[in-house]
């Protein structure tokens, strides 16, 4: 295995956490930023849901916010005004509460079980969510909470969160895959639940020049004297054939080529990186479709076959077995970008 100096480990760590503000996740921020500072005056919380399918950068965006956060003001060391927690799966609301607790470095074994405990849990939470000025409370992948529950365990869920939002003064975002809209009909959140956003995979056929816009971005924050134009068709229509438009497959993808780079001691990153990296990567495994792991860097520009998200991830709640409520993403058939631009 060859050995990259501690200096490029840094670069590829920067690059790896590295965050691009396009269009979308500016909108998403000044929500976020409105919601705190309305909790200042409104005695009913605004609360928000942020959805997105697997891999479109959801968890790397809120990381992002409260790096932020943290970063641009002073708070003191007892504070903590962004507070992200992940939902503990398949586990109940319980589990989360106290994994918030521990998230507050505030649970002790003071905590104990009985005929109030699930009320005291909640009240400890709500003093220690004040104690720590919290202006936000983010629960990521919020879907794991509500799948698979009935319609009644749901408003449980919905109850319980509205009286910690109201007690604590603090408004909460729900970050989860697509079907987390089911919790939007309950009617303790139909109202509250004021803002809505979905973040999207890239699109060829929608907004193109979004999606390089976006490589432009990453390429600034590549570890290079001049950033690669890999906006530049003959980059950026491979690449997305080979991420789908997808923001982690992308990511990972670009992440091992600038490892190759480095170790090759070149200066910069071209499309000869980018298939060698496809190659290791992809290459010979089995799928479905015989084009699926065609190497697109190799292929001609007017060759290199594409395929679009046409239908997100979904659940159905209806399903005989737990095995078919979850449903996949899905994608259209491979297709050039002439082909595809002519639907």
């Amino acid at each position: 295995m060859n050995i990259l100096t501690a200096h490029q480990m840094e670069q590829l760590r920067r690059f790896s956490d590295c965050f691009v503000m396009h269009p979308q996740v500016k909108i998403i921020f000044s929500d976020f930023d409105e919601l705190r500072l309305n909790r200042n005056f409104q005695s009913d919380q605004q609360c928000m849901l942020l959805t997105g399918d697997t891999g479109v950068g959801k968890s790397h965006l809120i990381n992002n916010y409260k790096k932020r956060v943290l970063a641009s003001q002073t708070y003191s060391r007892t504070s903590m005004p962004v507070l992200v927690t992940r939902i503990s799966s398949h586990k109940g609301l319980d589990a989360t509460l106290r994994q918030m607790l521990a998230d507050l470095e505030s649970f002790g074994s003071q905590q104990r079980k009985g005929p109030n405990y699930r009320i005291d849990l909640k009240t400890q939470l709500v003093k220690n969510l004040i104690r720590a000025n919290v202006e936000l409370l983010i629960f990521n992948e919020f879907q794991e909470l509500i799948e698979f529950k009935t319609p009644k365990e749901r408003q449980t869920i919905a109850n319980e969160l509205k009286f910690i939002s109201e007690e604590a003064r603090v408004p909460i975002i729900l970050v989860g895959m697509p079907w987390t809209e089911q919790i939007a009909e309950e009617p303790q959140w139909s109202s509250r639940l004021i803002r809505k956003r979905n973040l999207e995979y890239f699109s060829l056929q929608k907004d193109s020049k979004y999606y390089r816009q976006y490589l432009m971005g990453l390429a600034k924050h590549m570890p290079f004297d001049e950033p690669p134009k890999i906006e530049d068709k003959h980059i950026a229509i491979p690449l997305f054939a080979a991420c789908r438009g997808e923001n982690r497959a992308l990511s990972h993808l670009l992440i091992e080529t600038l490892k190759l780079v480095m170790v090759s001691g070149d200066r910069s990153l071209d499309i000869r990186h980018l298939a060698q990296t496809y190659k290791k990567l992809y290459e010979g495994q089995v799928s479905g479709s015989t084009t699926a792991f065609l190497n697109p860097f190799l292929e001609p520009l007017d060759k290199v076959l594409i395929s679009e998200v046409i239908k997100p991830s979904r659940y159905n709640p209806n399903a005989m077995t737990p095995d078919d409520m979850l449903i996949k993403r899905e994608f259209s058939a491979p297709a050039t970008l002439a082909q595809l631009l002519s639907k």
